[in-house]
């Protein structure tokens, strides 16, 4: 049974604040063992002629086990984009110029079909730091909206690590709340940094970190590319834009306006960008000497913030780009299996050789790291709350299979706020880089055939299901959910999905919590009050009456 924050046994959550001791306290244990084997080697009478040898040897061995334990731990480098799905080249994109990232996945495994729990920034942030999903640890919608986990002191991967002699750290936003609730030992670059400001630093300050101590370390580094707004160049960077000519719309959109090219051909560009960084913190993990002992992840949050991307259930917004580099341990390969951002914490856990969390959903990927084949799970499940509030909110559940997906929409017939808001935001990006004549979405997609009007329609307005069949409609354009051919598929799998929230005690089974928070978020529809009201979600999901309104003051931060 997989657990509610509830669930979670307090034997298995540390407590531990940015001044985490669990180092400290691996230290001492390390600490109390060598001075056991010093007491060992004063008392130690060793035998005459060979066996003084190999008592003497018997004596270093057990004052270095503690260390070798350490140094045979995996360094742990995760490398997080913003914004964007598998448009790369080793994923077949003909329009991306990724050849670092490339290079990566033919040093290692790249999964082809890899997914996000849910197509957010802080949602799907919180569930590869948590193993759960956003369901289960609460944070829901964004940070930068107060929304929150259900619990500070939920089981998380820094802590794991550090409980192992692990040196952790973070470049980039973690855009998750409370910040307190992961325990990194070092930090830098915190904001999410759209503007791009001295992109040099993120490799300067992770080259610092990975060679400052020879402790095993794990870093993630956070990239603000290819998060709008896209920059055609910075610093340089990418050396050789392209341009509007040049390039085509994602197919999953099922349109591909002129007027919108450029912005298409800049998202490129920020991921060619985004690219060139990368390389340059692989060339820094060489310079470091710890290259052949580091276990390298990369992966991006969700799909592109464009049309059917993300803040959807499709595959858009939900499928990203997930490559594994691990030297002599990760058979150089492509995956086709189901795998998800879930997937992390049980498989960093192991190989860093830390406890394992009980009742996580994810799956350990060890036994995709060979060529091997065996089982592996036959559904995914994902889900959609809301991002910044009221703008957004539209809660959704969905399951896929190899060949199926459903979709259930939990407030059916109702619109959908963000549809609207998606075909504004990208018309003002227009207007704002002077693009004659401008872009007027709802004209092209009546443009548009019969099938992708009808996708836009129902986008825009869902129904209770939705039926894909991803072997005929990749793209998620037709609905056979009432085709009779498919009445079986839509009873197992709507059967399957409402096990699934049921096992993972989804707050949103109960009607009242439904429609409560339907209440609560559809109130708050101004960042600047949102960021200082206190959720009830958190409380009333679980039976217990809220104080909601305003957060209390932060504390100032001590000088000490």
């Amino acid at each position: 049974m997989i657990p509610s924050f509830h669930a979670v046994p307090r034997s298995l959550v540390s407590r531990s604040s940015h001044r985490d001791s669990s180092f400290e306290k691996e230290q001492s244990h390390i600490r109390s063992q060598c001075r056991y084997t010093n007491a060992l080697a004063r008392n130690f009478r060793p035998p005459r002629a060979r066996g003084c040898v190999y008592g003497q040897w018997f004596v270093i061995w057990l004052c270095l086990w503690p260390s070798l334990v350490l140094a045979s731990k995996p360094n742990i480098l995760l490398i997080v984009s913003e914004d964007n799905g598998p448009e790369l080249g080793c994923y077949g994109d003909r329009f991306a110029r990724t050849p670092h990232l490339d290079q990566l996945a033919r040093q290692g495994t790249r999964f082809n079909r890899a997914f996000v729990p849910q197509a957010g920034c802080s949602q799907s942030r919180a569930s590869f730091l948590t193993g759960l999903y956003p369901h289960q640890h609460g944070q829901i919608g964004l940070a930068t909206w107060g929304f929150r986990l259900y619990r500070d002191d939920i089981p998380n991967l820094p802590r794991s690590l550090k409980a192992v002699g692990y040196r952790t750290g973070i470049l980039g936003k973690l855009h998750v709340n409370p910040e307190t609730a992961f325990p990194f030992d070092f930090s830098a670059i915190p904001t999410a940094n759209f503007t791009r400001k001295e992109l040099s630093n993120y490799t300067r300050f992770a080259e610092s970190f990975m060679t400052s101590d020879d402790r095993p370390f794990f870093l993630s580094v956070n990239y603000p590319d290819a998060h709008d707004p896209w920059i055609r160049q910075i610093d340089g960077l990418p050396k050789n834009p392209i341009n509007g000519s040049e390039v085509q719309a994602m197919s999953y959109m099922g349109i591909d306006p002129p007027n919108m090219r450029e912005m298409v051909a800049d998202y490129y560009n920020s991921i060619a960008r985004l690219d060139a960084l990368v390389g340059d913190l692989l060339d820094a993990l060489e310079r470091s000497g710890k290259a052949k002992d580091t276990l390298v992840i990369y992966i991006g949050d969700h799909g592109a913030d464009m049309l059917r991307g993300k803040r959807t259930c499709y595959d858009g917004g939900l499928r990203i780009p997930f490559l594994i580099r691990w030297p002599n341990k990760i058979q150089p390969q492509v995956r086709e299996e189901l795998v998800t951002t879930l997937d992390l914490l049980p498989t960093i856990l192991r190989a860093a050789g830390a406890d394992r969390i009980p009742d996580l959903p994810g799956m350990d990927l060890h036994p995709l790291f060979t060529t091997r084949s065996g089982p592996w799970r036959t559904h995914l499940f994902a889900e959609y709350h809301t991002h910044a509030a009221a703008p957004n909110y539209f809660p959704q559940r969905c399951i896929r299979t190899d060949r199926y997906k459903l979709i259930e929409n939990l407030l059916p017939g109702e619109f959908h706020p963000d549809y609207t808001l998606t075909l504004n935001k990208l018309a003002k990006e227009a207007k704002r880089r002077q693009i004659p004549g401008g872009l007027n979405l709802s004209d092209e997609i009546q443009k548009a055939d019969k099938t992708v009007r009808e996708a836009y329609e129902r986008m825009h307005q869902p129904p209770r299901y939705e039926l894909y069949d991803l072997k005929t409609d990749p793209h998620e354009f037709i609905n056979l959910v009432n085709d009779p051919k498919h009445t079986d598929i839509v009873k197992e799998l709507a059967t399957k999905l409402v096990s699934w929230r049921e096992e993972t005690k989804d707050p949103l089974l109960k009607q009242s919590n439904l429609l409560r928070l339907t209440d609560e978020v559809r109130s708050m529809k101004s960042k600047d009050i949102a960021k200082d009201y206190r959720w009830g979600y958190p409380n009333y999901f679980f039976g217990i009456e809220p104080a909601t309104g305003k957060n209390p003051p932060k504390k100032k931060k001590s000088n000490s």
